[in-house]
């Protein structure tokens, strides 16, 4: 079931698009600006949410909470809670496109490791998973002339973790892991919501995934193979381009972490 809804459907564009452009490494690029474009809508629900949770904590009754149990944490939670009831606000809305995006990941790398097909048996995976009717709408190239994919890009093999190899150091350097846990650091700082209190429950969830989300696909990058460190940086880059275009990037976080929320208030109100 997993490789007839995401695995297969994920391969067969990426193929298609390969055939297409003839660089595996731009489809990669393209396929990603896609699912973002796909997506879409779920980032514009986000950005309402977060919209919404930004004029809560900028409240009366908000505030109110804030100093009336500001010594009583459980009944801080409680009321918080209530409130975010009341008003149909989710206080981890701003982590869902976060979320969604586990998923598409490790279909998307599964995806990547099939189409470049390094070993017979992944070739003959390839092959099965390849939709019947997908080469009679590529004109430029047949699937079969394109099949094994040269997976060179750049300077690295997109079917292997990418390392950069300097005259006397001993290990190579990992510039693409570095590249994804520094974006994947800043779309987190720009798009997340600030909170008028450093300790109620979105600000710390605020706080641990932007600690957690770059290390974690630091990791990926830096263990799986390059291709989909490529997506990473890709999915991170338009994430932001799409932000700013809607005017909802939090410019201020970069510099002074939650604390700005007037300023931040004012990016989200535009």
């Amino acid at each position: 079931m997993w490789d007839l809804l995401i695995v297969n459907p994920f391969t067969n564009a990426l193929l298609l698009i390969y055939a297409l452009v003839g660089n595996f490494g731009v489809s990669i690029i393209l396929f990603t600006i896609l699912v973002r474009l796909a997506t879409h809508p779920i980032m514009s629900r986000q950005i309402k949410s977060s919209a919404a949770m930004q004029e809560l904590m900028a409240s009366e009754e908000w505030k109110k909470i804030q100093e009336k149990y500001k010594n009583d944490k459980e009944k801080l939670a409680q009321e918080q809670m209530r409130i975010y009831q009341e008003k149909g606000i989710s206080p981890f809305g701003s982590c869902l496109p976060t979320l969604i995006q586990f998923p598409i990941l490790i279909g998307f790398y599964q995806s990547i490791v099939r189409a470049i097909s390094a070993t017979p048996m992944q070739l003959i995976a390839l092959v099965r998973s390849i939709y019947p009717g997908l080469e009679t709408v590529t004109a430029k190239a047949s699937l079969s002339a394109l099949i094994p994919i040269h997976s060179q890009f750049l300077w690295m093999d997109l079917g292997q973790p990418e390392r950069v190899i300097i005259p006397g150091l001993a290990f190579g350097i990992p510039i693409l892991a570095i590249i994804v846990g520094l974006t994947t650091f800043v779309q987190t700082k720009l798009t997340m919501v600030p909170s008028s209190s450093p300790n109620d429950q979105s600000a710390m969830m605020n706080q641990q995934m932007s600690l957690m989300m770059p290390l974690m696909l630091f990791y990926f990058a830096l263990n799986f193979a390059s291709g989909l460190a490529v997506y990473f940086i890709t999915s991170n880059l338009v994430g932001i381009a799409q932000y700013a275009a809607l005017g909802k990037v939090n410019w201020s976080n970069l510099f002074s972490g939650s604390k700005s929320s007037d300023a931040a208030k004012k990016s989200i109100k535009r």
